[in-house]
């Protein structure tokens, strides 16, 4: 028993002294960058609402296409967050193996289980489901191996293709929200600004005053909406940078 306490002992300090150093530091100031994802998820949960917003703008021509569409863009909604979920996982699971303690991957990993499918027309493509399932699996793995920088380092080697992959897909993906969020503003801008004139002044005054305001309010909406897209790929153009970072400071395999 005194044996075994010894040993003990000696592999709480190594796991200590391994995440003390100034590289597990960085991994750990890395793992810290995952809330970043954020933007990336609140777009995608905006693309989901999509034709709930636009619907009452809509002429009743395009109200049956629209209405398909959302029973198609429901589903697959529910992947393109599993990508951020993928990618948080990955992030956070580093920090915990580089010595951080405050996340609890076990969860986080049990909750990418199901994997997620190709759809084609939205640019999420076979490439990009093989990258989630291998990214899985490597977590799924990697959560049980000791905190040591050598089982940090195998993650960053063999999650930098899959982690790569799926960035690819989120940057993908928001460019088809970007297009999206400009059609949905053509819709409901192209439909106030061809229906207010034809208000009357005198008659409508009230409607006339709550479509100009809605008309305001919709016009600033989009414009902040531009800079969100903006930041959101900043954001995942700088944890792709501090990946790239770290798995090219790697020591030999």
């Amino acid at each position: 028993m005194k044996r075994l306490l010894i040993v003990l002992g000696l592999l709480a300090l190594l796991a200590g002294c391994a995440s003390s150093t100034p590289r597990m530091a960085e991994v750990r100031a890395f793992a810290a960058e995952s809330p970043k994802l954020g933007a990336y998820h609140e777009l995608t949960e905006r693309y989901r609402r999509t034709y709930q917003r636009e619907q009452p703008y809509l002429p009743p021509a395009a109200d049956a296409a629209e209405r398909a569409l959302d029973a198609r863009r429901q589903p697959a909604c529910d992947d393109f967050v599993k990508l951020q979920y993928g990618v948080q996982a990955y992030l956070q699971a580093l920090g915990k193996l580089a010595g951080d303690s405050q996340y609890d991957m076990e969860d986080q990993v049990k909750g990418l289980s199901g994997g997620i499918k190709a759809w084609p027309d939205t640019g999420l493509e076979t490439r990009h489901v093989n990258a989630f399932a291998g990214l899985t699996r490597l977590l799924a793995r990697g959560i049980t191996n000791p905190l040591q920088e050598n089982t940090v380092n195998q993650l960053l080697r063999e999650g930098r293709e899959p982690v790569q992959q799926l960035l690819d897909a989120m940057r993908i993906l928001l460019r088809l929200y970007e297009k999206t969020n400009d059609n949905e503003a053509r819709t409901v801008l192209g439909m106030l600004e061809s229906e207010i004139p034809h208000l009357d002044p005198d008659r409508d005054r009230l409607l006339l005053a709550l479509s100009r305001a809605q008309q305001q309010d919709k016009q600033n909406e989009y414009r902040l909406l531009g800079l969100r897209y903006t930041l959101a790929r900043k954001n995942l153009d700088a944890i792709e940078q501090q990946h790239r970072a770290l798995v090219a400071q790697l020591p030999p395999p």
